[in-house]
């Protein structure tokens, strides 16, 4: 629309659903029910400061899985990597872990229909229970396959503890 010599963009509209899938480094079973519900906090209110809207963060003691609603200018690796490197240095400030605590280097992310989102709440919300029967390393390939994402075992998260 053009005003008076000036151009005017109409508004952006958006609907954009990422679940976002990390482990913690090495695998190790770190998010112990002792800071679990801190760290959650924690990251909420990061991603509540990226001016993003979170749905629903859960996981298991070695990994998270997170839904957020993001604006359109929004960076993911950003968003991520600000994410990991706050609730990590909020961790180790803690001092309640005997060594440091760190997230694997790399993230999954896959994008979600407004349709499938109260599908993925749950499923995000029920991680003790699908773990009972599928391990972390068969969740994300299925991830990477059901996603059609190409990848590179040499690349993947390092599943085994060194």
């Amino acid at each position: 629309m053009i005003q008076q010599g000036k151009t005017f963009m109409g508004d952006t509209y958006s609907q954009l659903f990422y679940h976002i899938v990390f482990a913690v480094r090495n695998r190790e079973s770190l998010i112990t029910p002792a800071i679990k519900d801190d760290l959650y906090k924690y990251i909420s209110g990061v991603i509540t400061n990226q001016k993003q809207k979170l749905f629903i963060i859960n996981g298991m003691p070695d990994h998270v899985h997170i839904l957020i609603n993001c604006q359109p200018n929004m960076n993911l690796s950003n968003c991520v990597r600000d994410i990991k490197e706050h609730s990590t240095k909020f961790i180790n400030e803690k001092n309640v872990l005997k060594g440091k605590f760190y997230w694997q280097a790399g993230f999954g992310a896959f994008s979600v229909s407004k349709n499938d989102v109260s599908m993925i709440i749950n499923y995000i919300k029920n991680q003790e229970e699908h773990h009972k029967k599928t391990s972390f390393r068969e969740e994300y390939l299925k991830f990477l396959k059901e996603n059609e994402i190409d990848y590179k075992e040499e690349y993947l998260f390092d599943f085994e503890l060194k």
